[in-house]
């Protein structure tokens, strides 16, 4: 009898305490509304700041739901406007419920008067203004890379001064290269807002960046500059189902408020109100991509099997068969010489471009060492497969030699064997025998911390990477991870010292942990020239070729091999995916209609 009273006693208590907190939660939700509803009578009526992609509009600022939709009325082409703080936003959707829709995004605010800085301290990069147009570009690669709406340079440039708005970026500091940015709102300053408050816009981190905690840096930088100015609070708005941003900003100390934001329904905000395909969510990146291009184009989308990236695209009678950038229109033969990397070399050599000498390793060992002789250095490779499975570089042993036979042998039963051609990986995708774009394929590095171990510090940068790439990208630990690292004298338990920089597999392939970087604006006319050269031989419409060159912007080269089904969404800021369905339906999209206006 005392048992079942006491769990009656608890259970009241726990009542209790829920009815507490929700009289708690709805009081904060009546203030900040309240406060919201009576800051047009203090502020600048009608507020909105321009930031490039679109206009910030503060709902608070508006006399009523009526102005608050006109003023989303006038959002520019190819821009996103986004009205902050609606304090009733089921009035606003009810003025316009075809035009506009609420976004599914939380508010979190950061309270400035008891935010601590950290401690952790940057490595490897630094935290900067944005100082010029070359930033400027950084950052709308970025943007791009991350699907966000770019921003014209001249924007960024001309807004340097503007005290309303803080550009900061992130600089690699042994590359130069801007590798993260984060844009400011200062509300005081843009419309007078009597809170004292700020905002947090644009967070975005390069997908290729290999330091850690570049966005954790960025925020906080923000965080310490508006608290600097005396603002109050930073608040920042995020997708609902972000749980790895939301993770970030609640240990920063961010907590949710009950804010809320609309938006036009535009063709880019199109994912946010209009429900995708069955088993959209499944699809790989690459996939992703050109389904969303297609959606646009209003071109129907059929998915056939998710999982594996197969789908049927059809418009105006015509209808194409995809695994992602492999289509019907690539032939069963341009599949099988693409498929064997022997056949892929003879047919370049023919067509006159550069190859690597080359052997099989079914010869006897004496053919093999003089070979090894001959080069000093070789790479290994299965005959057929992808993905940098099981392919060895720059070995110069008989013994690493005969390992990386026995591991490629696992994923074909023909190895090859390849003189090794010192510089960088390059990758072109050719479509409809024109370049569309370049990239510098680079392997992946870690740095030593002077804490954690060379397998810590991989394992971290392997999550990272396949954050990145939505799973892609991932850097196995393997026979030839530890061989690299005993180039470097090092195995997987050492702790790397502090500062130490040190390459983990030797080839470049993005689904192995390496990096994108695009070289399309630079890349020499002779490796465009060779690449498409080499397209038409293998008489493939979308391919991707590799050499390796010692720079992109020099015209020595050696061909690699051909890839049938290049990752088009590795190539982001460079319309990839645009070139690709111009070529399945020439009539759909911004090509049609410039056709039809006479302007192409």
């Amino acid at each position: 009898m005392t048992n079942n009273k006491t769990m009656s006693e608890r259970a009241q208590r726990i009542r209790s305490d829920k009815a507490v907190a929700h009289r708690l939660k709805r009081r904060r939700f009546e203030s900040l509304r309240s406060t919201m509803q009576t800051h047009a009578a203090k502020t600048a009526p009608s507020a909105a700041i321009d930031c490039g992609w679109g206009r910030l509009i503060f709902a608070q600022t508006f006399d009523d739901a009526g102005e608050l939709v006109s003023a989303l009325r006038e959002e520019a082409p190819e821009h996103r406007d986004i009205a902050v703080y609606v304090a009733d936003p089921h009035v606003a959707l009810a003025q316009a419920p075809q035009e506009i829709f609420l976004d599914p995004s939380h508010t979190y605010r950061l309270d400035l008067a008891t935010y601590r800085s950290g401690r952790r301290r940057p490595r490897g990069f630094s935290v900067r203004r944005l100082s010029s147009e070359a930033d400027a570009r950084a950052v709308n690669r970025i943007y791009a890379a991350r699907n966000m709406v770019p921003v014209r340079p001249d924007f960024f440039w001309s807004n340097r001064d503007n005290r309303a708005i803080t550009y900061l970026v992130a600089e690699d500091e042994v590359t130069g290269e801007v590798i993260g940015t984060v844009t400011g709102i200062d509300h005081a300053r843009a419309f007078a807002d009597p809170e004292q408050g700020a905002s947090l816009w644009c967070l975005a981190v390069d997908p290729q960046a290999r330091h850690a905690g570049i966005g954790e840096t960025l925020v906080r930088r923000l965080g310490e500059h508006f608290k600097a100015r005396g603002a109050a609070f930073m608040d920042l708005s995020v997708l609902h189902d972000n749980a790895q941003a939301i993770a970030l900003y609640e240990k920063l100390g961010f907590r949710r408020i009950p804010a809320f934001s609309i938006k036009r329904k535009n063709s880019i905000n199109e994912r946010l109100f209009v429900r995708p395909p069955e088993a959209y969510d499944t699809l790989n990146p690459y996939a992703r991509l050109i389904v969303d291009e297609a959606r646009r184009r209003g071109v129907q989308v059929e998915i056939t099997d998710a999982e594996g990236g197969f789908f049927r695209l059809s418009s105006g009678g015509r209808s194409v068969h995809c695994r992602e950038s492999l289509s019907d229109l690539t032939s069963g033969v341009a599949l099988s010489i693409c498929d064997d990397k022997a056949v892929t070399r003879r047919v370049a050599e023919r067509a006159g471009l550069s190859v690597p000498e080359q052997m099989t390793a079914e010869g006897d060992e004496t053919a093999l060492t003089a070979f090894l002789e001959r080069h000093g250095r070789v790479v290994v490779k299965p005959a057929r497969g992808e993905q940098g499975r099981a392919v060895a570089v720059g070995l110069a042993g008989m013994d690493e030699v005969r390992r990386a036979i026995a591991g490629a042998r696992e994923v074909c039963d023909r190895v090859l064997i390849e003189a090794c051609f010192e510089g960088e990986d390059l990758r072109l995708v050719v479509i409809d025998f024109k370049l569309v774009a370049a990239a510098i394929r680079r392997p992946p590095h870690v740095i030593g911390d002077g804490r954690s171990t060379v397998r810590q510090l991989i394992e971290t940068l392997s999550r990272r990477r396949a954050a990145a790439t939505g799973g892609e990208s991932r850097i196995p630990i393997d026979a030839e991870t530890e061989r690299c690292l005993k180039l470097s004298g090092l195995t997987l338990d050492d702790v790397l010292e502090d500062g130490r920089d040190i390459v983990v597999r030797k080839a470049a392939n993005l689904h192995t942990g390496g990096s994108i970087h695009d070289v399309t604006a630079i890349v020499h006319p002779r490796l465009v020239d060779a690449a498409i050269k080499a397209a038409r031989a293998i008489d493939i419409p979308v391919v991707g070729i590799d050499f390796m060159v010692k720079s992109p912007t020099e015209p020595d080269y050696v061909f690699i091999e051909a890839n049938e089904r290049p990752g088009l969404a590795n190539h982001e800021p460079q319309p990839t995916a645009e070139r690709f369905l111009d070529l399945l339906f020439p009539l759909s999209g911004h090509r049609a209609a410039r056709t039809a206006l006479g302007k192409m």
